[in-house]
């Protein structure tokens, strides 16, 4: 009797335990779809080479405005690299939120093949700074250079035989694309092509590391990079917006998230424009 007795006990108490972890499942399973529709505590961030010396400075401002504000700390991983480079990474399938581009065409191009795949029409490009394009040299002066005498850097009486020019790939960096029209512009650029005298770079992160570190004469450079490194006036020129295409940087939402529309506001702010105009980017105003 007692025997059964036990044999009850168990069976109810097997029961119970059934019913518990049953209730622990589906309890999992609501949490967990919970957690899918809450917003995500990480902001990932793809973002052009150019901003690498820009945007932490604005990620600072922007965490230490929310948490003035009180709103819950949010992670922001940001990924630099050419914007040909990131554009194929998100096509890819990489997990980012925001695409910060150095130019127009590769967001432009997200956002028409999002709507042919029948995703949100409402998210669209939006610009969000406009770069300067600089030459710059720690090996050679140019202080007696102007934007209309740069010509004469690359005369035989300026440049050596073995003097070599860094430029980021026009193909791939926005940035490289304006220098290579500027220099198209100034009838040079097939006359350097052809006596091998440019250095394509990856990017314009490392077309800036090659003319830094005196591995090439000069270099094609953002102007925001020099304002980063405090360079001195000898060591650059500033080319005219004028003289080549506008450098329009736009970005766009990947996953449409209140973090990543709020990041997006914060950009184009009077705040996140300060930050731009400071580290020497153009208003877009």
């Amino acid at each position: 009797m007692v025997k059964v007795v036990k044999s009850v006990a168990a069976a109810a108490a097997f029961t119970c335990l059934l019913l518990a972890l049953s209730a622990c499942t589906q309890d999992s399973g609501s949490k967990s779809a919970t957690d899918t529709t809450e917003q995500d505590k990480t902001l990932r961030i793809a973002a052009a080479a150019n901003l690498s010396d820009v945007l932490p400075s604005i990620v600072d401002s922007y965490q230490a405005d929310n948490s003035v504000s009180g709103q819950d700390a949010l992670d922001i991983e940001v990924t630099y690299a050419s914007s040909g480079k990131l554009y194929a990474q998100i096509r890819a399938g990489a997990p980012h939120d925001i695409f910060l581009s150095a130019n127009q065409e590769f967001p432009a191009k997200l956002a028409d093949e999002s709507i042919a795949n029948k995703a949100s029409e409402s998210v669209r490009p939006f610009t969000y700074t406009r770069g300067q394009l600089a030459f710059y040299s720690v090996r050679e002066p140019l202080s007696s250079i102007t934007p209309t005498s740069l010509s004469e850097v690359f005369s035989i009486a300026n440049f050596t035989s073995n003097g070599k020019i860094a430029i980021a790939n026009p193909d791939l960096a926005p940035y490289g694309a304006a220098a290579k029209a500027y220099l198209q512009s100034q009838k040079m650029y097939d006359t350097l092509s052809a006596k091998k005298r440019l250095i394509q770079a990856e990017n314009i992160g490392q077309a800036f590391q090659y003319a830094h570190t005196g591995n090439v004469d000069y270099g094609f450079v953002a102007q925001s990079q020099l304002v980063a490194i405090q360079a001195k006036p000898e060591q650059f020129v500033t080319l005219p917006p004028a003289a080549y295409p506008p450098i329009l940087q736009d970005g766009i939402i990947i996953n449409n998230t209140t973090a990543a529309a709020a990041f997006m506001n914060y950009l184009r702010s009077e705040v996140g424009q300060q930050h731009f105009s400071q580290a020497g980017y153009l208003s877009i105003n």
